[in-house]
């Protein structure tokens, strides 16, 4: 069984921009008690920071909403070599970036570069489409370098022994035995200074959603796995995921927004059966 050793040296780190992602809650995690997992579930994978952290030994089981998502890391795990090969003829430049923010490619490989070029040069990273299914993300005006080739090939090797789906977050259910670790990373129906919404994608994740996994922690706790909910820290998600498990509120600064967005600390919720 692998141990959940966090201080461990990350063999790969995301090669995606997340809105939302979770590599600023690694250093938290070495709070954590190391523990002795089997097998590694994510059910809304986004950049994937944790999982790349946590480098699983055994198999992993990753999976999230978003098909074009998905597609984009299978691709990456079977022909990263030809996507960057795609890549290198790319440009950082407003009028290329829409022409291929426009493009419909019908080869996978094309299309995860696409998806990479696009989230690596958009504005914030952001994942957005319209009603209609389409991206609509303007040009990010970002000076860093899109093709990293080092991450991508390092990411490829990281993603060997993970079997990549399309689904709902019950579905992992399918996957998950005892002494299984299970890091669940939902998008946040509650804002975290309103009662709002965030729309990540064409389905918003609604307040039943939240109850639909709190119910689904229950029978991963069933089974003798562990789990690590990250959520905002909002009272109606206390109340929805109040289990008598651990609870950890921590701070993050809010990277997310537009030009007049207000950024600042915001505060989050850990919720895990790992005992402290």
């Amino acid at each position: 069984m692998k141990e959940l050793n966090l201080n461990d040296t990350r063999i790969a780190r995301p090669f995606l921009r997340w809105a939302g992602g979770k590599t600023w809650l690694i250093k938290h995690l070495i709070n954590l008690k190391h523990i002795s997992f089997r097998n590694y579930h994510e059910a809304f994978l986004g950049g994937g920071a944790t999982y790349f952290y946590l480098a699983p030994k055994g198999h992993s089981y990753l999976s999230d909403l978003n098909g074009n998502l998905i597609e984009t890391y299978q691709s990456v795990k079977e022909n990263v070599e030809d996507i960057i090969k795609e890549m290198a003829f790319f440009k950082n430049e407003e009028d290329f970036y829409y022409q291929i923010r426009e493009a419909k490619f019908e080869n996978p490989i094309q299309r995860a570069a696409q998806f990479i070029y696009l989230n690596q040069t958009s504005f914030n990273g952001i994942y957005r489409v319209n009603l209609k299914g389409k991206y609509n993300v303007p040009y990010g005006f970002r000076q860093k370098d899109f093709l990293d080739i080092d991450t991508l090939r390092s990411a490829s090797k990281a993603l060997e022994h993970c079997t990549l789906f399309q689904s709902d977050f019950n579905e992992i259910l399918d996957n998950i035995d005892v002494n299984d670790l299970v890091f669940l990373d939902p998008p946040y129906t509650v804002s975290h200074n309103n009662n709002g919404f965030v729309k990540y994608n064409e389905k918003i994740f609604s307040l039943n959603d939240q109850i639909r996994l709190s119910e689904m922690i229950e029978k991963v706790k069933e089974r003798g796995a562990y789990y690590i909910l990250t959520n905002a820290a909002h009272t109606t998600i206390d109340e929805i995921f109040e289990k008598g498990d651990t609870k950890l509120i921590l701070n993050r600064s809010n990277g997310i927004g537009g030009l007049k967005a207000k950024r600042g600390q915001i505060s989050e919720f850990v919720f895990t059966n790992i005992a402290l």
